[in-house]
């Protein structure tokens, strides 16, 4: 049995975050990880796989409506499976450079499948059925989230897939059902149509992307359309017929959706199975995630979990420092930082979404009065050189004290954008306010430009 101070099960960016945050504070530290290489599902399956795609094909189409270069690309036939392959480098380098940060921090890695055997050990079994205990003070739990899987659906036909397996297909598919519109089916749903496949999306609600503001989520409702895709919704599904033929998905509402595949793509499971956290007392939901506390603690103070396995945000970036909030609190016993109030969130549809803070619906229930700054991109220098017309940068601040309440983008580089709107809403009192944006000289051409426009649009508009 080897002892160390902190066992991690899981090296995705919540693992990793807690395991280089207690590397540095000198505490002896082991992860395990499941699969073959380190990075887990974010590196392997999820974000960096599917946005090097959705990169690749926002390329392509880029090329197809420039003047200069449209003929070629409509020429030239390219396949799903050469898309794919496309993200293999950009997986590569991101696993190398993990193996480096945990080489060079004197982080233990075992490769195997995980179990807990009691409260302060975990028993590793590996490829060949080699088992290894570890034993340590505290245990934090970062094994990610899958693709929720309903029991009716037969998954194990090639024509039904989800956001893991769709990265396998072996064929272009020339019409795609997506069953569920949250961030994965809408930025699959764009990355289809700019194939020019035809796209079915179908929504369990009465509109896309809820949690973001209105206002956003009807751009995106308008460019998905625009770009071929049928949007439906207020649909459940009631049964899934698949054969050789094609998939047909009959919904409770009567209607019949034909495709010749099936992207699932309604909501994630917990990486808990096989864990045995009944062996301890930790208890999952429906979904296979972890209660836990504002300290990320489970039922067993001692045990902790960050990242999807504990429920939403379900972001990269937050799972990153959920893990090294944690990491902070078991090597000091406190810490002297929170975690954000106001995550940014990034959408990587065509156009991307970001956005940070309060919507306009959220404000107006809590009655607070603010007021709005737009800038269009069509009017921005750069914009016109990029060709990126379509989109706009909105900033929601308080009509008296002009203090930042909020800060939505949709269209080119929105995720990049949206982080100095962030900066400036993180700072205190003055400095935090709408006169920042109109005060400060911001390259000439730039997308970033959109904060002064905006900023002065928003002026005028209480002046």
């Amino acid at each position: 049995m080897q002892h160390y101070d902190v066992v991690i099960i899981g090296s995705g960016p919540g693992g990793e975050g807690a395991a280089m945050r207690l590397a540095k504070a000198g505490k002896s530290v082991a992860v395990v990880e499941k699969q073959p290489q380190l990075g887990g599902g974010c590196t392997h399956q999820g974000t960096i796989p599917s946005k090097a795609l959705r990169h690749t094909v926002q390329l392509l189409a880029d090329y197809r409506h420039h003047p200069l270069f449209s003929h070629t690309v409509r020429a030239m036939d390219i396949t799903w499976p050469q898309l794919l392959h496309t993200a293999d480098g950009v997986i590569g380098k991101q696993v190398s450079m993990r193996h480096r940060y945990f080489t060079r921090n004197r982080v233990a890695v075992f490769h195997g499948e995980a179990a807990l055997a009691d409260a302060n050990t975990v028993l590793v079994t590996g490829a060949e059925g080699k088992q290894e205990k570890l034993r340590a003070e505290h245990i934090i739990i970062a094994t990610g989230s899958r693709p929720y899987r309903p029991a009716d659906v037969d998954f194990s036909h090639p024509r039904v897939v989800d956001s893991d397996t769709v990265l396998k297909l072996d064929n272009t598919p020339w019409r795609v059902t997506i069953y569920g519109a949250g961030v994965i089916g809408c930025e699959y749903a764009s990355i289809f149509a700019n194939l020019d496949l035809k796209v079915n999306l179908v929504n369990t609600r009465d509109r896309l992307l809820s949690f973001l503001d209105d206002e956003i989520t009807d751009a995106l409702s308008y460019h998905l359309r625009d770009q071929g895709v049928l949007i439906m919704h207020n649909e459940t599904y009631e049964r899934v017929e698949v054969d050789d033929e094609g998939v047909r998905m009959h919904c409770k509402s009567g209607k019949v959706i034909n495709s010749e595949i099936l992207l699932w793509a309604n909501g994630r499971t917990g990486n808990t199975d096989g864990l045995d956290l009944d062996k301890v007392g930790i208890a999952v939901n429906s979904r296979g995630q972890i209660e836990i506390n504002e300290r990320h603690q489970t039922a067993v103070p001692h045990i902790y979990a960050v990242g999807d396995v504990a429920g939403p945000p379900g972001l990269a970036s937050a799972s990153y420092d959920q893990g090294r909030f944690v990491g902070a609190l078991i090597a000091f016993g406190e810490c002297d930082w929170r975690l954000v109030e106001y995550m940014p969130a990034g959408i990587y549809t065509s156009p991307e979404i970001s956005s940070v803070g309060r919507t306009e619906k959220e404000l107006t229930d809590q009655n607070i009065p603010y007021e709005v700054g737009r800038a269009e991109f069509k009017n921005l220098a750069r914009a016109q050189i990029a060709r990126h017309e379509v989109g706009m940068l909105k900033i929601l601040f308080h009509r008296e004290t002009l203090e930042i309440l909020g800060i939505h983008c949709f269209g080119e580089q929105a995720s990049e954008i949206v982080h100095i709107g962030q900066a400036i809403m993180a700072q205190k009192g003055k400095a935090n306010t709408l006169n920042y944006f109109v005060d400060t000289t911001f390259n000439y051409p730039t997308m970033a430009e959109a904060y002064r426009v905006a900023a002065l649009y928003g002026l005028n508009r209480i002046s």
